[in-house]
């Protein structure tokens, strides 16, 4: 069936235009409030909607039922699962793709694009169309608090190269790809989620760098771009976020690059919009300056609040009608797409991860797995001798990091592989006294590996210290894997051995384990510069013994 916007209501045509989320695990009254009486187009998913697979299928279905039943389109079903680090499912069942910078370690265009079709395979087999992926950003900021790990690189060629891979991955798999966040959240010190970043850079330099990724998306056809609410003064002098400058997403990213897809605001609940412009005023601002779709993840409240201010704002004559029927069409266009391309396309069972898959994904983790140095030649450990492994394990949330919903561990990994290996488990944030805990903990130790952990700019004072001291024992192999920030390393200088992994997932730590013992050559490559001497590019690889 074909839509079109003249068929919809003023008041269908908004809701269209609003993605929401709710806190719920089956259609609960705030779903049914969105979808039968706002009418919303899309619906965003977050790990409070996933207890199970076969629960989430089960819930697409039943609201694609409601959708149907109310306004006779199909809803988008999104979500974040950028793999790694951010992946709303990390449940039994799912792959564990890698992330981005984990992907630019491995350097293959080939990955990236296997990667996301075996993403997109899973995310439609549990309804879902529409993924807030992949980040474009090119990470050239070592403090950068909230992309990092979440970029493939800091060279924009490498990023264009494996952002297209997974872009046409997805779309070619049924899933619309998101690129994100317009125009580059990758030199930025300030987390958006807690207030305004800005990109201070030239016009010239930004088409070089945070928008050279973006322009070969748009050429490979990506469905979708997402915003930054992050300022760009060469662009917009009133230093007005990205999301609300229509000078950023009309004159720039639609009329001088030439986009056609669907320009979806990252979520107007983040303080750099919520607090600064109020929510309903931010949806208003933003359709103004040329988004189609517009992200309220949370509050009910707030998603009918900025429907209806913006119902208003096309009543009173401050949004044109035309601005409004010319967004749907993009969103209804897309739509249709998507769902006979889903017709064509084999459903996948839920739940089922092959064989070759798993083996697939864990040759990958070791192709990523990056020694930065190894003064002293101390590995391979010796796989005889008792292992003390410290592991940082996130206690409190933040907008950035979630705690998994089931613990695997650096030392589950090397238990896998017949070693002794005893856990020694402290919060991110240590206190001098857990500093001082973990200390006798590990005393009688002569190998001990310590697994760093932030997501943030810097590594946490309490992980410093701990390391620190560890580095004065005698006699003793002191070995650090960074399991996530690359640039922890930074923060710990005289350290004699250290190896990255790019995330603490199962696969990763696995590898991990793997090249501790001299089981798993580590063959990545520094995506990112941590420093001078640890350049873009560079390996301290050396050949392991394979016993």
């Amino acid at each position: 069936m074909k839509w079109t916007a003249a068929d919809l209501s003023l008041e269908q045509k908004v809701g269209q235009m609003f993605i929401c989320g709710f806190n719920a695990l089956t259609p609960d009254e705030h779903a049914k409030i969105l979808i039968e009486q706002y009418q919303v187009g899309g619906i965003c998913y977050f790990r409070r909607n996933v207890k199970t697979l076969p629960q989430l299928a089960e819930l697409s279905e039943s609201l694609q039922e409601l959708a149907s039943g109310s306004q006779k389109i199909p809803l988008l079903i999104s979500i974040d699962q950028e793999g790694g680090m951010v992946a709303r499912i990390d449940h039994e069942g799912i792959s564990r793709i890698p992330g981005n910078m984990a992907l630019g370690a491995a350097g293959s265009e080939e990955d990236s694009y296997k990667v996301a079709q075996i993403g997109a395979r899973e995310l439609r087999s549990l309804g879902v169309n529409m993924n807030f992926a992949p980040c474009l950003d090119v990470n050239n900021n070592s403090r950068n608090p909230v992309i990092g790990v979440r970029s493939f690189a800091e060279d924009p060629k490498v990023v264009a190269a494996l952002g297209t891979a997974a872009i046409k991955g997805y779309q070619e798999e049924g899933v619309s790809a998101t690129a994100k966040h317009f125009p580059g959240h990758g030199d930025t010190s300030v987390d958006s989620h807690l207030g305004r970043a800005s990109v201070p850079h030239d016009i010239e330099r930004l088409r070089s760098v945070e928008l050279y990724p973006f322009t070969q998306a748009i050429k490979d056809g990506v469905d979708a771009i997402m915003t930054a609410h992050v300022s760009f003064p060469a662009i917009e002098p009133s230093d007005l976020p990205a999301t609300l400058s229509r000078s950023v997403l009309t004159g720039l990213l639609r009329e001088e690059m030439g986009f056609e897809g669907l320009i979806v605001t990252d979520c107007l609940e983040m303080h750099a919009i919520s607090k600064e412009y109020g929510i309903p005023e931010g949806a208003i601002r933003a359709i103004e300056a040329g988004a189609d779709c517009v992200l309220v993840s949370h509050r009910l409240t707030e998603q009918t609040a900025a429907i209806t201010a913006v119902i208003e704002a096309v009543k009173s004559g401050r949004l044109s009608m035309d601005l409004i029927d010319a967004a749907v069409e993009r969103i209804l266009a897309l739509k249709e797409r998507n769902t006979k391309l889903a017709e064509d396309l084999p459903i996948y069972p839920i739940g089922e991860v092959t064989e070759e898959t798993q083996q697939y994904l864990a040759d990958l983790a070791g192709r990523g797995i990056t020694l930065v140095k190894d003064e002293g030649q101390q590995l391979p450990l010796q796989p005889e001798k008792a292992i003390a492994v410290i592991w940082p394990e996130l206690l409190q949330a933040t907008q950035v990091d979630e705690a998994w919903s089931k613990s695997y561990t650096l030392g589950d990994a090397l238990r896998s592989y017949g070693v002794q290996a005893d856990d020694l488990r402290v919060g991110t944030d240590m206190s001098d006294e857990e500093v001082e805990q973990a200390l006798k903990a590990a005393e009688g130790y002569k190998q001990i590996v310590v697994a760093t952990y932030t997501s943030e700019s810097r590594l946490p004072a309490g992980q410093q210290k701990l390391v620190s001291k560890l580095a004065e024992l005698q006699d003793v192999s002191l070995v650090i894997v960074a399991t996530r920030n690359p640039y922890d390393l930074n923060d710990l200088p005289s350290i004699p051995t250290y190896l990255c992994s790019y995330e603490n997932t199962p696969y990763y730590m696995n590898a991990v384990a793997g090249a501790l013992i001299g089981k798993v050559t580590p063959g990545g490559k520094l995506p990112v510069s941590i420093s001078d001497a640890y350049p873009m590019g560079w390996s301290a690889n050396q050949d392991y013994v394979n016993n």
